[in-house]
């Protein structure tokens, strides 16, 4: 009969049998981010359950997909990986991409009750949609520089936008910018174009919360531009608050794409909302007249890469602290409680000196003192009786009777 093998030991099967993330999506060690990104949504696409939804193999490859572009996709994972493997990343700690439109009323329900407690939730673009503007399926409509459209989208549905430039503001820099004033949750996406005249995803940019709308952007201006990835610290701050200040910076990584060629570029609006839809404004302005906007951002990006480089040398500093600190508070109640201890100590002994010991006297003495106490009362009792004997009633009048007289 075969021994039954242990958690540990099935765990550590599993781990053998993982196949290498650059093999698993087909890219060498030296592949750009963009590269990996492509490779992964083309392999995604091939394998997502909506197109293979009775096949359990499918199923298995698409999770093995996933699970190695969220090891690649991240600059500090993929590092950990090419150092020391799989030991040196975390599989619980994978993050999963969820698709809306796949998961049902259910699902759904319960992603937006865990969404609305503050649980970071990944959500990734339809498959569905993805699959149509590879198909070229998908309705494309003109957007002028410097015009604001004002349109409604569906949940889990896009609207498709083209924007031409020609060479001059191609090179002065270019801008899209789309905000919700309801605060829906949207995706402003940048499609590459294929030959055979699909659309395959390029850049995906999650909208935020600026003041009283949400927001997101998209900017070409020539020069290394950063994004700021929200969810890597909403996941830190779900585990320790010192650590979600400490990685604040750590999403903040430079845009795949810096600049546009002249030509015909296609942006679309994805309606992340897990219930309704999605009201939005979307405008594509030309760089140039904001020649000082694009100065003080490169300047205020440049201080906030300088930044992130001192946060970490400071997270070192104080981590040193904060254990040296932790240790000088359990000392300090430890001499607390024994300088408690040793005058308690003291005050006993002083009570032992100043306490009289009560005096014992013999059972004789207090036999004596007992009848002498009785004497006493016997005494007392009589005395009153005495004088009652000697007083005089108002009544009894003494007279002197004269028998020799008559009455």
């Amino acid at each position: 009969m075969p021994a039954h093998r242990s958690k540990s030991e099935k765990i550590d099967a599993g781990k053998q049998l993982r196949r290498d993330p650059y093999e698993v999506l087909d890219v060498t060690r030296n592949s750009t981010d963009q590269e990996i990104k492509a490779a992964y949504r083309k392999m995604a696409l091939k394998y997502h359950p909506d197109k293979n939804a009775n096949d359990p193999k499918a199923a298995e490859m698409f999770k093995e997909i996933t699970f190695s572009y969220n090891i690649l996709s991240d600059p500090d994972k993929r590092r950990q990986y090419d150092t020391a493997g799989f030991e040196a990343v975390e599989a619980e700690g994978q993050e999963l991409e969820l698709d809306l439109s796949n998961l049902g009323a259910v699902n759904t329900m319960f992603a937006a009750l865990f969404s609305k407690l503050g649980v970071p939730i990944k959500t990734t673009v339809s498959a569905t949609v993805l699959e149509d503007a590879l198909n070229g399926m998908v309705t494309v409509r003109p957007l002028p520089l410097g015009q604001q459209v004002v349109k409604k989208v569906e949940k889990q549905c896009a609207h498709f936008y083209s924007v031409t430039l020609t060479e001059e503001e191609a090179q002065n820099g270019f801008v899209c910018r789309v905000q919700s004033s309801d605060k829906s949750k949207f995706k402003l996406l940048y499609f590459d174009q294929e030959e055979g005249g699909g659309l395959n995803l390029a850049l995906q940019e999650d909208s935020a919360k600026a003041g009283k709308v949400t927001s997101a952007g998209m900017y070409f201006l020539g020069f290394p531009v950063y994004r700021l990835d929200q969810t890597v610290n909403s996941m830190a701050a779900a585990k320790d608050p010192d650590s979600a200040f400490f990685k604040r910076l750590d999403g903040f990584q430079p845009c795949e794409i810096t600049e546009l060629k002249a030509g015909t570029h296609v942006f679309a609006i994805y309606g992340d909302n897990f219930f309704k839809s999605v009201s939005y404004t979307i405008e594509a302005l030309c760089a140039d007249p904001f020649a000082e906007e694009k100065e003080n951002l490169r300047a205020v990006e440049a201080q906030i890469l300088t930044k992130r480089v001192e946060l970490s040398k400071f997270e070192t500093e104080y981590r040193e602290v904060l254990s040296q600190f932790t240790e000088m508070t359990s000392r300090y109640a430890q001499e607390m409680q024994a300088i408690d201890d040793l005058l308690k100590r003291r005050n006993e002994i002083h009570a032992a000196y100043s306490n009289v010991p009560p005096i014992k006297r013999s059972k004789s003495k207090n036999r004596g003192l007992s009848k002498e106490s009785k004497d006493d009362g016997q005494v007392n009792d009589k005395k009153p009786v005495r004088e009652r004997s000697k007083k005089k009633k108002w009544y009894n009048i003494h007279l002197k009777v004269d028998k020799n007289k008559p009455c």
